[in-house]
């Protein structure tokens, strides 16, 4: 048969790019938590079939992202704070296995490349922009990341990172956002004098140390406050 001039992606590529739109409009509070997701509405928003739209639903509520209630349709899951917990030590351990292999790795411009991101975070911080602090903070954990070389680690991180990244905008709007930048400029020092061990336990705390903000069921009775580290 003669080969169409215009071809459409593979329904894969198609999958991912519906995941990435859905996760992306629950992680910034496009899509609220409890908000239905009904698929024909979501294919016709995205311009795409409903199968790549249940797919990607599919892989959200195994990330945690969304659930399916009997009876229902599939609905934004709500911050939940033992799911991030859950997510926590999984994304934790990631980062603490990537600063560990990469290391021995990790080149001077690597080390430029995360004081620089740091200094943006902070910026981001002091101008009170939330999805700048994002940005930043995501490029300076990816350094590490990218000089591991291990595929599986970004795999993990990719699914789920998101989870953490919606609680995160909690705490980059706080004082606990601003503790982040110290704890960088202490990572990058140890980075660059080679301390494996330090290094590694310091990136693991700094994802554990994350504190979930969330509405206490009595408003006279205050929330109970996390520690962190």
């Amino acid at each position: 048969m003669p080969i169409p001039s215009q071809t459409l992606p593979p329904r894969s590529l198609l999958r991912d790019e519906v995941y990435v739109r859905l996760r992306d409009a629950i992680v910034d509070g496009t899509l609220a938590p409890d908000e239905q997701l009904r698929d024909m509405e979501i294919a016709a928003w995205l311009g795409v079939s409903r199968t790549p739209v249940r797919e990607a639903l599919l892989e959200l509520g195994r990330s945690g992202l969304v659930r399916a209630l009997p009876g229902r349709s599939t609905v934004v899951a709500p911050i939940d704070p033992q799911s991030v917990r859950d997510a926590q030590a999984v994304v934790a351990a990631m980062h603490r296995l990537a600063i560990e292999t990469a290391i021995p790795r990790l080149t001077a411009d690597d080390i430029e490349r995360m004081r620089e991101a740091n200094a943006a975070f902070a910026a981001a911080q002091s101008d009170g922009d939330v999805e700048a602090a994002l940005a930043a903070d995501h490029a300076f954990h990816d350094v590490a990341i990218a000089a591991s070389g291990n595929a599986a680690v970004r795999t993990v991180l990719g699914q789920y990172e998101p989870v953490l990244q919606r609680a995160e905008r909690l705490r980059f709007g706080s004082t606990e956002g601003h503790a982040s930048t110290a704890r960088h400029a202490r990572l990058i020092e140890l980075c660059a004098a080679g301390d494996v061990a330090g290094a590694a336990a310091l990136a693991e705390q700094t994802w554990q140390s994350l504190a979930i903000e969330h509405p206490s069921p009595n408003p006279d009775t205050p929330t109970p406050e996390e520690p962190s580290a």
